[in-house]
């Protein structure tokens, strides 16, 4: 049995996985509104009023659950059931509302020796997942960059709280630059570059910053929340350059030639559910070793130098 907590958007998505797994689990959500919505949607009964609530009808403490509340409510869900004693976890992107509530999560883990995987499902995509194969057949990384630019016109938009404001840069950004990180190494040093602050949230909107991974690649990033631009990840290697842009595609340029080329991939998984959603839950529901499912201990790792990307040292 697994629980699914939450049941928004992204359940739905993971819904839709979970049925074509032959998966049985129970929804679990607070407001009555989004329980009939889900349940209009899918047919499928939500527990409507809570964790809380529906924690002390004294359920059967499920094998697995998976969290996709809202970003405010990230860490006190996780801790409620690490409390109850659910030991395995996939926690939604990227673990709490800010860094600090993503470490105090992590003590607590560390403590009651529960496992944590964090969902950045963009590591799952086809194109990522080709990209990596085809990076360790040429010899691995030798430089890359990444632009994680957001689109702010938008986001001022959308009646957002102050908090989920405040922390645009550590919700959104770290999707990007964690998928950089994940496929061109781990980072050793960086010298980063913040300025011209953007005034509903009081932080940076211009970013720019290079470094060197443990594996010895070199990296550059930048992004521009005033102006324009799109995600996107360049790889190097002795053969040619990856580009994952967007990030559901991949595209190559072979050393000696100015010709790109798209590579096709299998992506029949991302087309028809979300995409990297299908292959991230297989392996978290079978409990793969897999190098893609990010740990919240490896998570926590990196989050020194996202504060130091962001500004905020």
């Amino acid at each position: 049995m697994l629980w699914l907590i939450g049941p928004g958007g992204l359940a739905l998505e993971y819904s839709k996985v979970l049925n074509a797994l032959n998966v049985k689990y129970s929804i679990i959500g607070r407001s009555k509104k989004s329980a009939q919505k889900f349940t209009s949607t899918t047919g499928l009964k939500v527990f409507s009023g809570g964790l809380s609530k529906f924690l002390d009808t004294n359920p059967t403490c499920p094998s697995k659950a998976i969290i996709c509340v809202n970003v405010e409510e990230l860490k006190a869900t996780a801790l409620d059931l690490i409390n109850y004693g659910v030991k395995d976890i996939l926690l939604e992107k990227p673990g709490g509302i800010n860094i600090k509530e993503v470490k105090e999560l992590y003590k607590f883990v560390k403590r009651k020796k529960t496992n944590i995987k964090i969902a950045y499902n963009r590591r799952f995509y086809a194109s990522v997942i080709k990209a990596k194969e085809l990076i360790k057949r040429d010899g691995g990384v030798q430089n890359f960059n990444f632009n994680f630019t957001e689109r702010t016109h938008i986001i001022d938009k959308l009646g957002l709280s102050k908090p989920v404001l405040r922390n645009q840069f550590f919700l959104n950004s770290t999707h990007v630059i964690d998928l950089a990180f994940f496929l061109g190494g781990i980072p050793k040093k960086i010298t980063s570059y913040v300025s011209n602050n953007i005034t509903w949230n009081k932080s940076p909107s211009i970013y720019c910053g290079a470094g060197e991974t443990k594996q010895g690649a070199m990296f550059s990033y930048n992004a521009n929340y005033k102006s324009t631009g799109r995600w996107s990840v360049e790889l190097l290697t002795a053969k040619g350059k990856y580009t994952l842009c967007p990030l559901e595609n991949l595209f190559f340029q072979k050393r000696g030639s100015f010709k790109i080329q798209q590579i096709k991939l299998n992506s029949k998984l991302d087309e028809n559910f979300k995409p990297g959603f299908y292959a991230q839950l297989e392996a978290f529901l079978n409990n793969k070793l897999d190098d893609n499912l990010l740990s919240i201990s490896r998570h926590c790792s990196m989050l020194n130098f996202y504060k130091k990307i962001s500004g905020k040292n």
